[in-house]
């Protein structure tokens, strides 16, 4: 477990909780890690998930696959990240997402319920990690209204362009580098992949945008 100590420091979750707190911690929230090999399915649309996890190695990318087989990447959890934290404390019994390894990846899986009642141990540090996951589970509703307001755009030049100006608005930069290649942003863009890349191409044409793979500048 303590070869994770460092990517945990940098979770969201265990955000003021100190070194020589975290095997108390992990210890009282009764953590399990588990091993994946690349393309392996963590849970698929249509299970009940009772467990939310945090990404110690490698990557775990959550997708939306409707009636057609059309895919909508919803996120990519990379290390240190949190997924599933709304299914497991809704108890959600069949859910509407599906999450798979990108890459050979360690998991972290933890128990919503021991995050409800007083902690039998009282633990100092159990109200700082339940305070700090409020604040994660309220930054991803924020990811999700934007989300919601690229995908409502009715163009594939106005939704790649409102998730271009909101990445560089949070990043702080014209220059950026993306987390998806060409075929993970039309999926979570919700746009056809040959349209995407002709929009690309004209984008770039008439001077508005610079590209060279996932590495964008907006001009």
């Amino acid at each position: 477990m303590e070869q994770y100590f460092e990517i945990l420091e940098k979770c969201p979750l265990f955000k003021g909780v100190e070194r020589n707190e975290l095997s108390g911690a992990l210890k009282c929230l009764e953590v399990k890690i588990k091993e994946y090999k690349k393309g392996e399915t963590v849970f698929l649309q249509g299970d009940a998930v009772n467990f939310f996890g945090v990404v110690l190695e490698g990557s775990v990318q959550i997708v939306r696959n409707d009636y057609y087989g059309n895919r909508s990447i919803v996120t990519t959890a990379m290390p240190s990240q949190l997924f599933a934290e709304t299914f497991a404390f809704a108890k959600a019994s069949a859910v509407s997402l599906s999450a798979w390894t990108l890459a050979d990846s360690a998991v972290m899986f933890i128990n919503p319920e021991k995050f409800i009642g007083q902690c039998s141990r009282a633990c100092s540090f159990h109200s700082r990690i339940i305070s700090n996951l409020v604040k994660v589970m309220a930054s991803k509703n924020l990811e999700i209204n934007k989300k919601l307001e690229i995908v409502s755009k009715r163009t594939t030049r106005d939704k790649l362009m409102t998730y271009l100006f909101l990445t560089s608005q949070e990043l702080g930069a014209k220059s950026f580098t993306v987390p998806f290649n060409r075929q993970e942003l039309s999926d979570y863009l919700e746009v056809d992949r040959s349209g995407l890349s002709a929009e690309i191409s004209k984008l770039k044409k008439d001077g508005k945008l610079l590209c060279r793979r996932s590495e964008f500048t907006i001009l």
